[in-house]
């Protein structure tokens, strides 16, 4: 797993805005705003919680705290693949919530500057809900899809993981 320092003092916030951390999922890499990651970890232990969307894998325990596990090839309505020592989670903020996405393997933090960013296609994906990339960056001759992770997980999901949690954290 790549390592890399998230820690940023105060005077450094400004220099984050334009840098994405890339990750692969199969042949792909992605891109999050690395303002919304609190940390990237190798993958622990994931205590499965039935009846659950198949995407969500479990819980983790991070420190104390219990952390929903969501498989991003899962989500994103790819292969599953076992996990092997490369897999990682990247634990992301989404306000007052903090989610853990399972990635294949995580590449870099890269800078992106704004006028590289092109604008998401719009269309909405096979379930007719809204898509999750935020941005398109141009890189050389490659296309980085950019996510939003606040719409990777809808709303109805955040009000099952919410309530799942909440249920496995009090026993």
């Amino acid at each position: 797993m790549a390592d890399i320092d998230l820690m940023v003092e105060d005077d450094e916030l400004e220099e984050q805005d334009d840098k994405y951390l890339l990750f692969e999922l199969g042949a792909e890499e992605y891109c999050i705003d690395i303002a919304r990651i609190t940390a990237i970890e190798e993958l622990p232990q994931i205590t499965a919680i039935p009846d659950m969307p198949n995407f969500v894998k479990g819980v983790i325990n991070l420190r104390g705290m219990v952390i929903p596990a969501v498989d991003l090839r899962l989500r994103f309505g790819m292969e599953e693949k076992e996990y092997d020592d490369r897999t990682c989670i990247i634990i992301v903020s989404l306000g007052e919530r903090t989610v853990g996405f399972i990635v294949d393997n995580v590449s870099e933090v890269h800078e992106i500057a704004d006028k590289d960013i092109g604008s998401p296609p719009s269309f909405k994906n096979l379930s007719g809900k809204e898509q999750y990339i935020a941005g398109l960056a141009k890189r050389g001759d490659e296309v980085k899809i950019i996510l939003d992770v606040n719409k990777i997980i809808s709303n109805e999901d955040k009000a099952i993981i919410d309530f799942e949690t909440k249920q496995s954290s009090k026993k």
